[in-house]
């Protein structure tokens, strides 16, 4: 699994790091986690949501290709499969999978949702658009599969893979650079690629793309609001983007009071970074990882800065642009907290690393992180994090646990 989101050392070496950890700041409350769903059993979670049909179901994506349903208030017992794909081998290798799920917000009229999943031969990703079946809620008609978009990959590795609808109705996917490591395609920079960007999609229209006699309907539409959308067709600039210069988002989420997009953007050597996602941003990747020189790019360009970063090594943090961060290898990005249950917890940004298992909080307010620190040391693998209609928090660990975000 740590692969999905990038390569690192052996366990011996995650064991020394993990206790190496400084003790937590008492200025931001600390977190415990409870299991609510004693009964389910997963394999490989990769996210995990609630419809948006007033049914109180959680629906979770298992990596090789399953999702499964289970309502919010039991113990996970009533789980059942709603979409299986395992026959389409997408979970090739540690890095791909079935990624993705997002539900149509007239998902409880129009029945329609939206995965990303991995395909071979080519090597490729895959976004399409499903539909429940006739009189069932509760399954899929793996007929109704409408594909949207179908993106070359190079190599198993930084692939992103979330979709997910934005406050403004909208479907975002974020891609990774799709490469092993250092970009060489330089994606990150090329407006011409989809690779190391967030997307930005219409899925209620069609646009009609390209000149002349290669002139096409998408299966798709682009936002008027796009900011590339008026680019001359001949420069060969991707209207869907909506940001770019990010290597490879493991995990996106928007502030349900601020509108405000926040993204995990996994590092390659030496920084992890949480950025605030806007609208035509460039986040430097591959010119910059985190806020530090990766490779040389245009004398006097600017990129956005992290809200916040950490290093791999303690020795890095001289190097910091926030060196009282705990250190980590690959990080999960999380939400806002808006939920009732855990008010001192209220409008901390929560955010975790894969590999070492620590859980952070960050209180950001006029353009400045104004507190920071680990809310959790605990050594299991933080996959992602869910929230519940209710604005409840969720962690999904590597080893099939869910646990919920409590309170001591």
């Amino acid at each position: 699994m740590l692969k999905l989101m990038r390569g690192i050392a052996g366990t011996a070496t995650l064991a020394i790091l993990f206790l190496s950890q400084p003790t937590a700041w008492a200025a931001l409350p600390q977190v415990t986690l409870r299991e609510p769903f004693p009964a389910l059993s997963v394999e490989r979670p990769i996210s995990m949501t609630e419809a948006p049909d007033g049914s109180g179901r959680f629906f979770l994506l298992e990596q090789q290709g399953r999702v499964l349903s289970f309502g919010k208030g039991g113990n996970g017992a009533d789980a059942q499969e709603f979409l299986n794909i395992v026959d389409r081998k997408p979970y090739d290798s540690n890095a791909e999978g079935l990624l993705g799920l997002a539900f149509h917000p007239q998902f409880r009229t129009n029945g329609l949702f939206y995965v990303y999943y991995n395909q071979q031969n080519p090597r490729r990703g895959v976004m399409s658009e499903f539909k429940v079946a006739a009189g069932n809620s509760n399954r899929v008609d793996l007929a109704s599969e409408r594909i949207l978009l179908q993106v070359p990959l190079a190599s198993t590795s930084n692939h992103g893979g979330q979709v997910s609808f934005g406050p403004d109705g909208f479907l975002y996917l974020a891609l990774g650079e799709g490469s092993a490591g250092n970009d060489p395609q330089n994606h990150g920079q090329n407006s011409a690629s989809l690779l190391a960007k967030m997307l930005r999609l219409d899925v209620n229209t069609r646009a009609v793309m390209g000149p002349g006699a290669n002139r096409k309907e998408l299966p798709y539409g682009i936002p008027v609001d796009n900011p590339f959308v008026s680019e001359p067709e001949k420069r060969g600039v991707c209207k869907e983007i909506w940001a770019l210069g990010l290597r490879n988002v493991w995990r996106f989420s928007w502030d349900r009071e601020t509108g405000e997009l926040w993204a995990g953007d996994v590092g390659q050597d030496d920084w992890e970074e949480i950025d605030l996602i806007v609208k035509g941003g460039n986040y430097g990747w591959c010119v910059r990882e985190g806020a530090h020189a990766f490779k040389p790019g245009p004398e006097g360009a600017r990129y956005i800065e992290p809200v916040i970063e950490y290093p791999h090594r303690p020795d890095q943090k001289a190097a910091a642009r926030f060196p009282e961060h705990t250190i980590g290898l690959c990080v999960t990005g999380g939400y806002v907290y808006r939920g009732r249950q855990f008010p001192a917890l209220r409008g901390v940004y929560v955010y975790g690393d894969f590999a070492l298992g620590t859980i952070w909080g960050l209180r950001y307010h006029h353009g400045k992180v104004i507190e920071q620190g680990a809310l959790l040391a605990q050594p299991k693998n933080v996959v992602s994090f869910a929230e519940d209609r209710d604005g409840e928090l969720y962690v999904l660990m590597q080893d099939g646990k869910i646990f919920q975000l409590t309170a001591p």
